[in-house]
């Protein structure tokens, strides 16, 4: 049986269910799956986000603050040598990536990344940083790329199609389809009215991290535009971060806007469950998909800084990607909640989209890739 090793220089909770599936569907396979990982460094403490697997080999990682940024060496198990390909992920700043890529020149195991390609987030695009990571790009025996946007990216770079998996990365989104479809439609109205929304009211929603690239400023300022048209709009915002003094002062003059903080598992389902429309004028990712699985309609705009997720996407079928400006932004959204036949399509086909991306698909594909990998 072929042996392959994933590596993660630590690992979060919202993975662990992805490798036990795939450890599983890689043994239907002929294959031995292993993973290694690390802990978090100081700063990542604070998320709260650590998993535990245990037939995962953990190991200690050397982490180095340099500024705002963490150098890591993660160690590698010697009893893991003799494998056919290990999978790494495609950062930087994991220093002990760099033997094993140079490893390629005399081994015969196999070195493959996992992610994005680029940087989608980064101040300085064409920055050193990222001339390196571009520059490394294609030097790996095969790529486990998150979306089509990374394949794009590969392409582009002359990297052959042959060695590339598309994951369509995903999480496990079973336990938020049962907390969504827990709500009565009375438990709706109730909460509609305790927030003084009336029950024809259209709805937007954001959910996330507050900070500067999530783009609030323009979601304050499309938002009253959106008023002005649809005077009984109204907008709930759920989460925290370090923004949130900025929507405190404009929601303190917004009776419309209601801001309830962080909301989590069947709470926040609850106010999926009232939307029409997720407004994220800013960075979009994975959270597209709690949209899909809601029947909301995510909409946002082309220029934010995405993560590769945003390829999910179709613009006008499940979603809307519109122009920069709050004009813009806002009769985009416009367009979508005041015709209530081309909503209820697009909340269809959102649902529908529910069920492409899902961690099962995902483990497939990754599974395929792998035995594809090791076997070429």
């Amino acid at each position: 049986m072929k042996k392959v090793v994933i590596l993660q220089h630590r690992l979060v909770h919202y993975r662990t269910k992805l490798f036990d599936q795939l450890r599983a569907a890689c043994t239907a396979r002929g294959i031995q799956l292993e993973l290694v990982h690390g802990q978090a460094s100081r700063r990542e403490l604070a998320k709260k986000d650590e998993g535990i697997l245990p037939w995962a080999h953990r190991v200690h990682n050397r982490i180095f603050e340099l500024g705002e940024r963490d150098i890591i060496w993660q160690s590698y198990p010697s009893t893991l040598r003799n494998v056919a390909l290990i999978v790494v992920m495609q950062e930087s700043r994991i220093l002990s990536n760099y033997p094993l890529l140079l490893s390629r020149l005399w081994s015969r195991r196999k070195v493959a990344y996992w992610g994005h390609g680029r940087n989608f987030q980064s101040d300085v695009p064409t920055g050193l940083r990222e001339r390196w990571k571009n520059f490394l790009l294609t030097r790996v025996d095969w790529w486990f790329a998150y979306t089509k946007i990374t394949v794009e990216l590969l392409k582009q770079a002359g990297y052959p199609a042959a060695r590339t998996t598309c994951l369509n990365n995903a999480i496990d989104s079973t336990s938020f389809k049962a907390d969504l479809a827990s709500w009565s439609l009375q438990d709706i109205e109730a909460e509609r009215a305790r927030l003084g929304i009336g029950g024809e009211t259209r709805v937007g929603l954001f959910c996330g991290s507050l900070y500067p690239d999530k783009r609030l400023d323009l979601l304050v300022e499309a938002t009253d535009l959106i008023r002005q048209r649809l005077p009984d709009f109204a907008l709930i915002v759920i989460g925290g971060g370090p923004s949130m003094a900025q929507l405190r002062d404009a929601a303190a003059y917004r009776p419309w806007m209601h801001l309830l903080g962080v909301r989590t598992g069947r709470e926040k389902a609850l106010y999926y469950r009232m939307a029409d429309v997720i407004l994220n004028p800013g960075a979009v990712g994975l959270h597209v998909v709690d949209a899909f699985c809601s029947g909301a309609v995510m909409t946002t705009t082309h220029t934010a800084r995405h993560g590769p997720e945003v390829a999910y996407l179709r613009d006008g079928e499940n979603g809307v990607l519109s122009g920069d400006t709050a004009e813009a932004y806002s009769q985009a959204v416009l367009a979508v909640i005041q015709d209530p036949i081309r909503l209820q399509k697009m909340k269809s086909n959102a649902l529908a989209d529910s069920e492409r991306y899902t961690l099962e698909d995902m483990v497939q594909r990754f599974a395929n890739g792998i035995a594809a990998a090791v076997h070429e």
